[in-house]
């Protein structure tokens, strides 16, 4: 399958590990993944700052640019439900969602001998609605240790501007999400999504905890 992939503006910037981990797990598995270089946001924060013009210009662009391939991947939810629910793309797909709905996969021969806890993020949950396909593949990894996280489903506090417009109930809800992470006694907390993973490494390297963040995609690179 030849498919196209869309880094995202975080994962770009900030988070190129879970990029290319996201290739890596793909063509682990036979495919062809092609990065188109003029990609470029996807609108998602000119729709949460209130700009729909500014975002429906950056949508078409994506359109466009991710036209022909088999199939679109990213390694964020977020926003690949902002070019599905907002610019109609009907081929896009989050990681976990596309290795196990569409390729019907949810074993791809990862190691990761380590305790980790999973954080449903709140666009995977609500929007992409992954559902269980990001536990499936973590059940399968080799080693891995996975512990139930307590109130798994409440908002770690990112929810994009939301962190910047109400800081302090933004800070609230970290640290509420934070004490249930360290809870699980896990040494990693995984999700699909890097802005939350940020959001939550921020506040766990802050309190001086010994749990790290990481991409769900590169657990599932690790060999």
């Amino acid at each position: 399958m030849r498919i196209g992939l869309f880094a995202t503006c975080v994962g770009d910037t900030m988070l190129p590990e879970a990029v290319q981990a996201t290739a890596d797990v793909l063509e682990r598995l036979g495919h062809r993944v092609e990065f188109p270089a003029e990609q470029t946001c996807c609108g998602q924060m000119h729709l949460n700052a209130g700009y729909p013009d500014e975002a429906r210009k950056l949508g078409d662009r994506f359109l466009r640019i991710f036209a022909g391939y088999d199939a679109v991947v990213s390694p964020s939810s977020s926003c690949v439900g902002t070019v599905r629910e907002h610019f109609g793309a009907t081929n896009v797909y989050e990681l976990s969602e596309l290795l196990v709905r569409r390729l019907e996969v949810d074993d791809v021969g990862a190691a990761f001998p380590h305790r980790v806890t999973y954080h449903p993020t709140c666009h995977s949950l609500r929007v992409t609605r992954v559902g269980e396909a990001p536990l499936h593949l973590l059940r399968n990894v080799r080693g891995l240790e996975l512990a139930e996280l307590p109130r798994a489903e409440e908002c770690c506090g990112f929810g994009g501007t939301f962190s910047i417009v109400n800081a302090d109930t933004s800070s609230a809800m970290l640290a509420d999400k934070c004490d249930c992470v360290e809870a699980t006694g896990a040494g990693f907390c995984t999700a699909l999504d890097g802005s939350c993973l940020l959001q939550i490494g921020g506040g766990l390297s802050r309190r001086g905890s010994r749990v790290r963040p990481i991409h769900l995609a590169q657990i599932l690179a690790a060999t």
